[in-house]
């Protein structure tokens, strides 16, 4: 007999410990499933655009490189172009150096 008071008095403690819990209220589990479903989707964007995000640092280095080089080719044509621009001047002088001697040579 005892050891079935002793058993209700614990069922009966326990019960009222349950009732002093505050049972979550289905709509606050509602909204907490929601914050935990956008929080997922967040950060499946951020990993999209950390990815996103890398693959244009990268390019932009591309680019940059390309740039460079292409800076560098530039500089190299018109050195080669201002060389050329001077045997052509060269050129005319020795053209001119030599018409005037066949100027003389005809009088």
């Amino acid at each position: 007999m005892k050891n079935i008071h002793e058993k209700e008095k614990k069922l009966t403690d326990t019960l009222k410990k349950l009732r002093e819990i505050n049972i979550q209220d289905s709509k606050e589990t509602d909204e907490v499933a929601v914050l935990r479903d956008q929080k997922n989707q967040l950060e499946i964007e951020k990993k999209q655009i950390t990815k996103s995000l890398q693959t244009l640092e990268e390019e932009n280095l591309k680019l940059k490189s390309q740039v460079s080089e292409l800076k560098k080719d530039y500089e190299i044509s018109k050195g080669k172009e201002s060389q050329f621009n001077e045997k052509i001047d060269e050129l005319n002088q020795e053209t001119d150096s030599l018409l005037e001697e066949i100027d003389k040579w005809q009088m």
